[in-house]
């Protein structure tokens, strides 16, 4: 019997899947847990307990009744970029900082912007920098815990993490890696210390490699606490919405994931590197593919939100259910009730820390369902206005897959077909990163060629399109409303 495990750490919730030769789940588990927002800005997560104390629990789980001998490789992925900041013994010295929601280092991204010029920035690392890039915020934890800097040995994001503590190897593929700018060269592939001089030494940043390359083997140590086998295969591990597009058949240039999760997240194969200061670029999962990136900030995370403040007499499961359903039952645009949904700042296309959630145009006719909806579409038009920069960019998408747990949404897929003009496809897996991960460890080791992502996982089901002149109307609107606002949001920020 041959089996791979894939496990992801996401924002709220870390999954995990056992899969056979063929691809068919036989196992799956998750775990909850929380992200800390410890002040306005600030967003992190704990090492040891949210990201290590997940893993091993799901990877236990997965384990069980079976002889973990048969697992042939295990594949990591999670949020990212993150920064994690080790000691020389590898425990983690404070809470990791986690990827582009946490806007405590926007002083230093504007410093580093200014110093280096976004120019030459577009040219060495891809992308200018952001609330997402992990220099940054390197240098915020220089300057703001210059105590715990002295003891850094190592500055790593969530998957090395756990890929050190299954292997004690201290490794980041490539994808991840160019999010660490200034600090990641994508033209050379490789580490660079000119462009930030002093920032960090390069010894205490990870060895670089591909995700589908193998790390290491599972040490006897971390055998015992999750019940792998010693010595099976890890791989190098990657970020969640790289190993999601992989897991739906993101294969070819033109090829777009969405991802419905904590935040949107897209990612778009390109035939060559990608150029704009408006996206990301990295390299891809395999030597010579490139990928062109949007993301927004909030978007499942606005609906936990709008739960909490709306119907918190509810369980959680019955009140996403009757706010879905209240949704459903409001009219198409809201009937003019318009939502910014920036309640983290917005990443892509505007980088902007200091922008703020909306809510403009109530009435009292208006209710929560109206909210909701408007939050969605909200969501939508900042989906679109993303593929709308990619598409001057070069890269207009051509297939559009989706994946996460807002698919559940119908209200929200639909919006997203509709305001972007774009038909959805969907697979029949829309488990996510974990099983991108297992195909991942089945890569890895040989048993598949890419190719074979069709097979594991061919297409289920779409949702169609069905754009009229509300949307583009509402749509200029929503990118109106943000020009009209932008000075104000700065200001209330200051």
């Amino acid at each position: 019997m041959t089996r791979y495990i894939g496990i992801d750490i996401g924002t709220f919730e870390s999954k995990g899947v056992r899969v056979d030769a063929q691809g068919r789940i036989e196992a799956m588990a998750r775990r909850p847990h929380k992200m800390l927002t410890p002040q306005p800005g600030w967003a992190e997560h704990r090492p040891e307990e949210d990201w290590w104390g997940d893993f091993a629990t799901i990877a236990r789980e997965l384990t069980q009744g079976i002889d973990p001998a048969t697992i042939r490789a295990v594949a990591i992925s999670a949020i990212g970029p993150c920064m994690a900041a080790l000691d020389a013994n590898n425990r983690p010295l404070m809470n990791a900082v986690l990827y582009g929601v946490d806007t405590r280092a926007s002083a230093e991204v504007a410093e580093m912007i200014a110093a280096i010029g976004p120019d030459t920035l577009i040219a060495r690392t891809g992308q200018t920098l952001t609330s997402q890039s992990v220099g940054p915020k390197i240098l915020w934890l220089q300057r703001n815990r210059p105590d715990l800097w002295a003891r850094t040995a190592r500055v790593m994001s969530a998957s090395s993490y756990l890929v050190l503590r299954l292997t004690g190897a201290f490794v980041i593929d490539h994808y991840t890696a160019a999010g660490f700018g200034p600090l990641y060269d994508v033209e050379r592939l490789d580490w660079t210390d000119d462009l930030a001089p002093g920032l960090i030494d390069r010894h205490r940043l990870p060895r670089l490699g591909w995700s589908c390359d193998i790390a290491g083997q599972v040490t006897s140590a971390a055998a015992s606490e999750t019940g792998l086998a010693a010595g099976t295969p890890v791989t190098f591990g990657t970020i969640d919405a790289a190993a999601e597009a992989l897991s739906v058949g993101v294969a070819d240039p033109g090829d777009v994931m969405v991802m419905y999760g904590s935040t949107i997240f897209i990612i778009a194969l390109t035939a060559a590197r990608v150029r704009d200061a408006r996206l990301w670029y990295a390299p891809w999962l395999f030597p010579g593919q490139h990928a062109a990136m949007a993301g927004t900030a909030t978007s499942g995370t606005l609906t936990h939100w709008l739960r909490e403040q709306f119907a918190r007499e509810l369980a959680p499961d019955e009140a996403f259910a009757r706010l879905a359903a209240e949704a459903e039952a409001v009219p198409d645009g809201a009937e003019g009730l318009i939502v910014l949904p920036y309640f983290s700042g917005e990443r892509t296309p505007i980088h902007d820390p200091n922008a703020c959630g909306v809510i403009f145009g109530l009435n009292l006719t208006h209710t929560r369902g109206h909210i909701l909806r408007a939050a969605l579409e909200g969501i939508a038009c900042g989906t679109a206005h993303a593929f709308e920069a990619m598409a001057e960019a070069g890269a207009a998408p051509a297939r559009l897959l989706a994946v996460g747990g807002g698919l559940q949404n119908r209200v929200w897929t639909q919006a997203t077909s509709d305001f972007t003009g774009l038909d959805q496809i969907i697979a029949r897996t829309t488990l996510g990163a974990s099983y991108g991960d297992a195909f991942l460890a089945a890569l890895a080791v040989g048993d598949v060629a890419r190719t074979d992502i069709t097979a594991w996982n061919p297409e289920a089901s779409r949702v169609t399109a069905a754009p009229r002149p509300l949307h583009a109307r509402k749509l200029a609107a929503f990118k109106a409303l943000y020009l009209q606002t932008k000075d104000l949001m700065a200001l209330g920020s200051a």
